[in-house]
């Protein structure tokens, strides 16, 4: 199937107090770009996040977004050191009677002191943690993908028919280029006439002139390999998944015969369906930025 690279997907997951957001969307790129924005809590999942994706997408400029809740997480807890408040305290006995001081420390001098309450993070269950995002990551990438799907086939339709423009322009060139020849010859014959008052031309020269002129106007070769071309990428839409860098390499060859066309073009008729060869060519060329 023939994917746009133009996507959106969001899933959310749920399970007891925890709760994760995806989101992504994307734009066509030459190459697969991808930028993740997520809490800092999450960012040790980055690469597993990234080798999920590889599975789903090959090329775009993606931004995916993830948020995290967690209702039943506090944090982290306080820990009393009770072995550093004794240490404190006995050398601020020692201390008071040594220089007869007063003593008039209190509970809360001593939770000031360093080390002696001390928080520490709650420790994170990460298997439980990923198989919740990966899940969230998965359920997004899919609805992802099948807005692309659907964009690409809307995408295949519309190239197909342009294809099919293009095979009619490339008969009617094919179909007028007899005509010209014929046309040159009588234009040959009437000059001479006019020039000359004699219509008897060594037939011998006149054909030497003619196969001179249809050599020179002759695109039989380019229009053979036009349909090759369109036959190609015909076959290769129809194939589908991950044809986009082939389908513009195609394009680009079909421009290369367009162009070749319209040099050789000594007809008005001839000329005026290559330009008409070129802009059709050049919309394909843009359509075919979109797929994947």
């Amino acid at each position: 199937m023939i994917k746009s690279m133009t996507g959106f997907g969001r899933c959310e997951m749920t399970e007891g107090g925890r709760k994760i957001v995806v989101e992504m969307k994307s734009v066509n790129h030459r190459y697969n770009e991808t930028t993740i924005k997520m809490p800092k809590k999450l960012n040790f999942f980055e690469a597993g996040i990234r080798s999920v994706m590889k599975e789903y997408v090959s090329r775009g400029k993606i931004d995916v977004f993830i948020t995290y809740e967690d209702t039943e997480d506090a944090g982290g807890f306080v820990k009393y050191n009770r072995q550093t408040a004794e240490e404190y305290i006995k050398y601020l006995n020692e201390i008071s009677d040594e220089f007869g001081l007063m003593n008039d420390v209190n509970a809360a001098t001593i939770a000031r002191l360093p080390e002696v309450l001390t928080f520490e993070e709650k420790e994170v269950d990460e298997e439980g943690l990923w198989k919740l995002l990966e899940a969230a990551l998965r359920g997004c990438l899919e609805k992802f993908v099948e807005t692309r799907v659907a964009e690409g086939e809307k995408l295949k339709e519309d190239l197909l028919e342009k294809l099919n423009g293009i095979e009619k322009m490339v008969d009617k060139i094919e179909a007028r280029n007899p005509e010209i020849v014929k046309e040159y010859r009588e234009k040959i014959l009437a000059k001479v006439k006019e020039l000359l008052g004699d219509t008897n031309v060594s037939e011998q020269v006149l054909a030497t002139e003619l196969i001179v002129f249809a050599d020179k106007i002759c695109v039989d070769e380019e229009m053979v390999r036009l349909k090759a071309h369109v036959s190609n990428m015909r076959d290769t839409l129809k194939a589908g998944k991950d044809v986009g860098r082939k389908l513009d390499f195609v394009a680009q060859e079909m421009n290369r015969e367009a162009n070749t066309t319209l040099s050789k073009a000594n007809d008005i008729d001839v000329s005026n369906t290559a330009i008409e060869l070129k802009t059709e060519i050049e919309k394909i060329r843009e359509q075919i930025q979109n797929i994947e």
